[in-house]
């Protein structure tokens, strides 16, 4: 619990900003409604990144103010549960539970380390091998790293004698840090891998930039395989673990392999539906089937198949959390669009800018989106806050729509892996203890060098020969 005094400080800091922009005078060009939105949009990120209350709190506080002040009616307050995207993020987690509840989460991961375990560096490799397998279908990272990658990965460096407080460097540190990095490259390499893909397509869409599931995972293939491939690498030659071979890995795997037991019916269920959920949202666009569509009738077979029960659903406190703040967010980032404020932007950015050419344009602004992450607590929350200003304005300077799109699509998963605080598997992962702040940051900043030139140079290249732009 923080101290009182200090959420109180944030909250008052969040107050008098949202309150200063409310009483400045409206610039030529924007509407008073959109001028008050863009104020209690503020106030409530800043309340979100600060966190005087919860994420959930701070969203339901800048819905009521939004409705009490009448800058928006009722139905427009209320429009952003209607979005099918919201749907979407609250029914995968509650497919992630199935998962987790199965036990078919950890079975993934241990089956694959008996095969690629037998050295610390193929260790590193089977535990992003294992997320990569389970991100299409778990789109909360925090699920997925917090709920499968973590105990398996705890487990293996307590197998091994590397303890936070005994020998970390032994094998730990370099394991935890591989993890993490590598689960900001598998977020961002399919449309349901993370809560925030979706919502960044439906904003790309916006600008004419149509990217569907099977489009998303064809342009990330080239750089997030590179990516992943160079991460335990880089790590191995800058930051090695003390221990290189792990010939008992495979035998600690099958162990625990064993004490799983053979596939439960449930597993087998499970399994099923994740494989039709990945044909679904693959051949979505040809079939005429929305994403969330396909995810409803996933969990309806869960519950049908009784793997997940309705307590089970209701209980589901992250995903019903999610909901709240999420359709505030999308809700107040769609009206900032429509009330004009974010072309009034992009204009008003363009003629300080004119005369330089996109391509230099873009790689400051496509910069200052990832490297601005330092500030915020939350991908979804920086999404909110940046992706539609940056993109129409990226597009406004001359930018093809799709490169920009899928440039900062990718972006805002990977820069999450700059600080110990800047997505959810962040505080989990480094609370393990094995890897101290300074190094968590250090790698931090690397990877993310190495990601804007991989994604936005050899993607931009790739994307190029696909014909997408």
């Amino acid at each position: 619990m923080r101290p009182v005094a200090k959420n109180i400080v944030s909250f008052l800091i969040a107050i008098i900003i949202g309150l200063f922009i409310w009483f400045s005078p409206v610039p030529e060009g924007v509407t008073k409604e959109a001028w008050h939105l863009l104020a209690i949009f503020v106030f409530t990120i800043i309340g979100i990144i600060t966190k005087p209350l919860p994420m959930g709190a701070m969203a339901l506080m800048g819905l009521t103010l939004i409705t009490a002040t009448k800058t928006l009616t009722l139905p427009e307050a209320f429009s952003g549960f209607n979005h099918s995207v919201v749907w979407l993020i609250v029914i995968a987690f509650f497919i992630a539970r199935g998962f987790i509840k199965t036990g078919l989460g950890a079975r993934v991961a241990y089956g694959i380390i008996s095969v690629l375990g037998k050295s610390t560096l193929g260790m590193s490799y089977g535990i992003m091998a294992t997320d990569l397998v389970l991100a299409p279908a778990i789109p909360s990272l925090t699920a997925r790293s917090g709920g499968i990658i973590f105990p398996v990965v705890s487990s293996l460096c307590k197998a091994f004698g590397s303890e936070p407080h005994s020998h970390p460097r032994k094998l730990g540190s370099f394991l935890f840090l591989s993890a993490f990095q590598g689960a900001m490259v598998t977020s961002a390499m399919f449309l349901t891998s993370m809560a925030g893909n979706p919502l960044v397509a439906d904003m790309a869409a916006k600008v004419g930039a149509d990217i569907n599931w099977g489009t998303w995972a064809l342009a990330s293939s080239v750089p997030g395989l590179l990516s992943l491939a160079l991460i335990p690498l880089i790590l191995y030659k800058m930051y090695p673990p003390e221990l290189k071979a792990t010939p008992h890995a495979r035998q600690f795997s099958l162990d625990k392999l064993k004490e799983l037991g053979k596939m439960k019916t449930q597993e087998y269920i499970m399994l099923t539906v994740f494989i039709i959920l990945v044909f679904l949202w693959i051949s979505g666009s040809w079939i005429k089937m929305s994403a969330t569509t396909a995810a409803l009738i996933g969990l309806c077979f869960l519950l049908i198949a009784q793997v997940l029960s309705w307590d089970e659903i209701i209980k589901e406190k992250g995903a019903w959390n999610t909901l709240i703040w999420f359709s505030v967010l999308i809700m107040m980032a769609t009206y900032l669009n429509k009330l004009g404020l974010t072309q009034w932007f992009s204009e008003y950015v363009v003629s300080h800018l004119k005369g330089l050419d996109w391509k230099a344009a873009f790689s400051v602004l496509a910069v200052v989106y990832f490297f601005s992450h330092y500030f915020f607590a939350s991908n979804v929350a920086h999404i909110g806050s940046m992706f539609a200003p940056f993109l129409f304005l990226s597009v406004a300077l001359g930018t093809p729509a799709m490169y920009a799109a899928l440039t900062l699509s990718f972006f805002s998963s990977l820069f999450g892996g700059l600080t110990h605080y800047g997505c959810g598997p962040a505080p989990i992962l480094f609370g393990a203890g094995y890897v101290k702040v300074g190094a968590w940051w250090k790698f931090g900043f690397i990877f993310g060098v190495m990601n804007i030139i991989i994604w936005m140079f050899l993607g931009g290249a790739w994307w190029k020969l696909l014909g997408l732009y």
